[in-house]
């Protein structure tokens, strides 16, 4: 068995690479089923409780937590992706296909801003619009006009270009190298280095704050959420790029505000993806916004070419889903390249 998990047929594992984006996008996340990325949540919430009771120091406190849950992600995925293996190699390449599928969200993330667009749009309903918008951004979205709901609305599909598409595929990509040394195929490795990213980007969303409760605790969290995205993020930024010129937009503008201003944004990866896509638009970006009922001061992003209008939403998300592709494809490529050598 060994010496199948070495002689991978690279088609087999870019068919099932593949399959699992298909599948996320044509089905999205459903709610019907206990999702990874919500088990991870869960876990989360516990080890913090736990180690703040247990640990008087915030900061080591979280720095356990973070150890905590990778630990208890990487080790369940991978003790459950063995046992599949051990029964039989197509099981395990399908239990690996579904578990990689829920770390991609792309569907869901046209699905929600779709959701905006259209109660703006075919709507009209502004009150509407603000809930559906609310779900998907973490700032206070009640007294938000059209236009500040559309551009929130555009800055998260900017930045959950990353989060939900490029990021994990990249790791799906790095992990699965590593299946010639350990009793297991390509496929089976990328799902467990997939939802060890996913494992990461949840904790930040949940305790990599800058507030008072989190400052301390969540740092080795947010810290560590920068570290993965670094790379996923400036070549995701380039890939909009590319896709402005695709789509016909203004790829020159949004090259200009790449350089400019990919990092006027609080995240040090956030603001690659927000800046190409605001120079593509001729939209501005960021700027002053209320979290919590306060004001927080953000560096814009983009220049005001255009107001912005709900269409931008649409076009955002044509433009992301150009720039993944871009993205995929140009690391199978690579990873086919490489494997010529090996």
């Amino acid at each position: 068995m060994a010496d199948l998990f070495r002689n991978e047929i690279p088609m087999i594992y870019t068919f099932q690479i593949v399959a699992a984006l298909l599948l996320d996008f044509l089905f999205g996340d459903p709610q019907w089923y206990p999702h990874p990325v919500r088990l991870i949540g869960v876990i989360c919430g516990v080890s913090e409780n736990t180690t703040r009771k247990y640990i008087n120091n915030p900061f080591i406190a979280g720095f356990i937590t973070v150890i905590i849950v990778l630990l208890i992600t990487g080790s369940t995925v991978f003790v459950l992706l063995i046992t599949c293996y051990t029964l039989s190699v197509i099981l395990g390449d399908i239990a690996s296909v579904i578990l990689l599928y829920t770390a991609f969200a792309a569907r869901d993330l046209i699905r929600h801003s779709g959701d905006v667009f259209h109660r703006l749009t075919d709507n009209r309903n502004l009150a509407e619009a603000r809930k559906a918008v609310g779900k998907i951004v973490g700032r206070d979205t009640h007294s938000l006009n059209d236009s500040e709901i559309s551009k929130a609305c555009v800055e998260t599909v900017a930045e959950n270009m990353v989060d939900g598409i490029t990021a994990p595929f990249f790791f799906a990509l790095l992990f699965g190298l590593f299946s010639p040394y350990v009793n297991m195929t390509a496929i089976g490795c990328s799902a467990v280095g997939a939802l060890l990213y996913k494992a990461v980007n949840t904790m930040d969303s949940m305790i990599g704050y800058k507030n008072d409760k989190y400052v301390d605790f969540g740092r080795m969290a947010a810290r560590l959420d920068d570290l993965v995205n670094l790379i996923p993020s400036r070549i995701s930024g380039f890939m909009v790029i590319i896709a402005a010129f695709i789509l016909k937009l203004d790829y020159r503008g949004a090259f200009k505000i790449f350089l400019r201003d990919r990092l006027n944004h609080s995240s040090p990866n956030a603001g690659h993806t927000e800046a190409a896509v605001a120079g593509a638009l001729g939209i501005r970006l960021g700027g002053p916004a209320v979290y919590f009922g306060k004001v927080i001061s953000k560096p814009f992003i983009g220049d005001e070419i255009f107001k912005i209008m709900p269409d931008n939403i649409k076009t955002s998300n044509k433009l992301v889903l150009i720039a993944s592709l871009l993205f995929i494809a140009a690391f199978l490529a690579l990873r086919g390249v490489i494997s010529t050598f090996n």
